[in-house]
């Protein structure tokens, strides 16, 4: 393993290490989620750098992954949201943004007229991947959850 100091040690690089980690321990992101006591989406999605997990979730993470002690902070800072390319490349992601591109609108009229002038949390937020079992073919579930946030009438 390459010998950085915690100063030395960038996002990009801990979730490079993450990866080989889970990859040695064999664990799945379930796994790893149930063990620190937090749901599999939640947990990947900090583990590369899209959320901060809090102190103590990041220690057991990196305890369980066997991540050096210094990583602990930067699992636990808050993290820069960037995205790297404006159309996304890889398969599973596009179909994602391309759903929400065909039915972005649709979703957003429909929580306008269940709820009223507002969006959805993304922060007060949670999801869950499941397998939906089908004849034609296994089905995946995607379930979102987020507050709802009336705009402010200024």
């Amino acid at each position: 393993m390459n010998k950085m100091t915690p100063d030395e040690i960038t996002r990009d690089d801990l979730t490079a290490m993450i990866l080989r980690a889970k990859k040695r321990a064999g664990l799945s992101w379930t796994e790893i989620a149930g063990k620190i006591g937090m749901s599999p989406v939640w947990t990947h999605s900090a583990a590369t750098g899209m959320n901060a997990f809090p102190e103590d979730k990041a220690r057991a993470f990196a305890q369980l992954l066997g991540l050096p002690e210094s990583t602990v902070t930067l699992l636990a800072e808050s993290p820069l949201k960037l995205w790297g390319q404006t159309v996304p490349t890889d398969p599973c992601v596009y179909r994602l943004y391309e759903i929400v591109g065909v039915y972005g609108p649709t979703i957003k009229a429909l929580i306008n007229e269940e709820f009223g002038n507002g969006i959805m949390s993304a922060i007060d937020f949670s999801m869950a991947i499941e397998r939906e079992p089908n004849p034609k073919g296994d089905r995946v579930r995607i379930t979102m959850s987020g507050k709802y946030l009336e705009y402010a009438n200024w």
